[in-house]
């Protein structure tokens, strides 16, 4: 039994068991609680199991058990990589694969843990031993990182086109990560309007699907990375004679501070300037008549937006400089009466992934 934590680890570490081990028939047990948010939980999972489909071992998917894990942390929240934390969260993983392991029949058990290099090998030892021993099993745990053993396994992973997380999965740990990398944590961002905002691991979800039906299909593709400027919307309130009115923030609408206030005093081209910090709005039936769509009312269009890049397409109609990065908010009816705008949004650079089909010559 090999449990499974990620593709590019699980892809290197099963091939070395079969050289090392030929004559034992390989079992993955891909259980992960730790790993959050859900989203990323199935993108590693959809990638481990292309991995044992191309390496012909048989794969079994463990509960996400997230909330479990939660509790189990609980108290845990500000300790260090290699800390009691990962010691608690490996004891857990461990001791669920090898219940698994002697439910199944299997003598023996070990990790892809082993070959992740942010991850202490004698520290994975020790719980796989003692929780071997409670179980009966055997705790297998070679060391297959010497002899260049990390440089293959990145060469692998670059060969067989694996799906890179930059995290370890665990919220706590993202977040530290983060901070110290002074980078936005927009791993954790998902809009109430489930819009699929760009480099989003709901973003990334989306583009393997997309390499695996064109692998179904066996035509040929690339994923290529670029860098581009992003953009996350953290809050933001609009108040007309101090109530909240229904608004939607285009995408790339930023500010420099996070409050501003005063009048509409100017229109060109139906679009609406604030008298101060560079605020616009344009009117429902504006949004709809450029896009073609046929929202109601605002509050509508908050909960249901179009696609991202169609907005995009909206902002570069309404404001033709690409660098602008002017607030654009959409209302019911343009604010008569004084206002307040309260919003905090992130501009930041950042690399995604593309996938190309490559036509053959």
């Amino acid at each position: 039994m090999v449990h499974i934590c990620c593709s590019v680890d699980s892809h290197f570490f099963l091939q070395k068991l079969m050289k090392e081990f030929p004559e034992e028939k390989l079992t993955a047990y891909f259980y992960d609680p730790n790993i959050h948010p859900y989203s990323e939980y199935l993108l590693r999972l959809m990638d481990v199991r292309r991995s044992c489909e191309m390496l012909g071992v048989k794969l079994i998917e463990g509960e996400y058990d997230y909330e479990g894990w939660l509790e189990a942390v609980r108290g845990l929240e500000n300790e260090p990589e290699k800390g009691r934390r990962c010691t608690l969260c490996f004891d857990r993983r461990f001791e669920e694969s090898a219940r698994k392991a002697r439910e199944i029949g299997e003598k023996s058990f070990t990790s892809t843990l082993l070959v992740s290099p942010k991850k202490s090998l004698e520290q994975l030892r020790i719980s796989g031993e003692k929780i071997g021993r409670r179980y009966g099993l055997s705790f297998v745990a070679p060391d297959y990182r010497k002899a260049s053993g990390t440089q293959e396994q990145n060469s692998l992973a670059k060969r067989d086109r694996l799906y890179r997380q930059d995290y370890c999965g665990c919220l706590y740990a993202l977040v530290r990560q983060r901070e110290e990398q002074k980078r936005l944590s927009d791993e954790l961002f998902s809009p109430v309007s489930a819009q699929i905002q760009p480099e989003s691991i709901e973003y990334r979800l989306q583009l393997y699907e997309k390499r695996a039906k064109l692998e179904r299909e066996k035509v040929e593709y690339q994923i290529v990375k670029e860098r581009f400027l992003n953009w996350r919307l953290k809050y933001a309130l609009l108040r007309v004679k101090g109530q909240p009115v229904a608004s939607h923030v285009v995408p790339y609408s930023s500010m420099k501070r996070g409050y501003t206030r005063g009048r509409v005093e100017g229109e060109s081209a139906r679009v609406y300037r604030l008298n101060r910090d560079e605020v616009k709005f344009i009117d429902l039936t504006l949004y709809n008549e450029i896009l073609g769509t046929k929202y109601s009312c605002v509050k509508e269009l908050i909960f249901s937006p179009p696609l991202f890049e169609d907005e995009l397409n909206l902002r570069r109609s309404l404001l033709p400089n690409a660098y602008d990065l002017s607030t654009l908010i959409v209302v019911d009816e343009i604010p008569s009466s004084k206002l307040e705008l309260i919003m905090d949004s992130e501009c930041y650079e950042d690399t995604i992934e593309r996938l190309l089909s490559v036509n053959k010559i």
